[in-house]
């Protein structure tokens, strides 16, 4: 059963997207892909969002360009945590995607990584923060991705820094 949803607006997303995919397999966090648009399908929106929590979600990662109003629409149907990555895919370079994510109104937060390929990673690396609260094997995975990171930074001194 799926534990996070990631819910892009257009295929073109995806590529950029796809780093929250591979490092909820890295952790082995199960999780549940989806297309859908806050502009040009919101009735799918709508639709897969009415039974997220019944279906066992806990997390939502969403991601948009372009003005990028899925994860703020995402947000507001429902109280799970929802993170959203701003596509960078419009001539401004991800900057407008970045503020429309990140400018939430007050009551409908959307915890809002970096622009692009990072801030997917990010995302998948957030979206398993949250759910090692409550998964004990999640936190361990976490703990070792950290300790992986750690060590090539070590390794990377040891090199450079003689």
């Amino acid at each position: 059963m799926a534990l996070v949803a990631i819910i892009v607006g257009s295929d073109s997303d995806l590529d950029k997207a796809s780093d929250a995919c591979t490092v909820l397999e890295e952790l082995d966090i199960p999780y549940e892909l989806r297309i859908a648009s806050a502009h040009r399908t919101p009735e799918l929106v709508t639709a897969y969002m009415s039974d997220v929590e019944e279906r066992g979600i806990e997390v939502i990662i969403a991601a948009a360009g372009w003005a990028a109003h899925l994860p703020g629409v995402v947000a507001s149907l429902t109280t799970l945590p929802v993170i959203g990555i701003p596509i960078d895919s419009s001539c401004l370079n991800g900057l407008d995607s970045l503020l429309s994510i990140v400018q939430m109104p007050p009551g409908i937060p959307v915890g809002t990584m970096s622009i692009g390929k990072g801030g997917a990673r990010n995302a998948g690396i957030y979206a398993a923060s949250i759910l090692s609260i409550k998964h004990p094997a999640i936190k361990e995975s976490l703990k070792n991705l950290r300790g992986k990171l750690k060590e090539k930074v070590k390794k990377a001194a040891e090199k450079y820094n003689k």
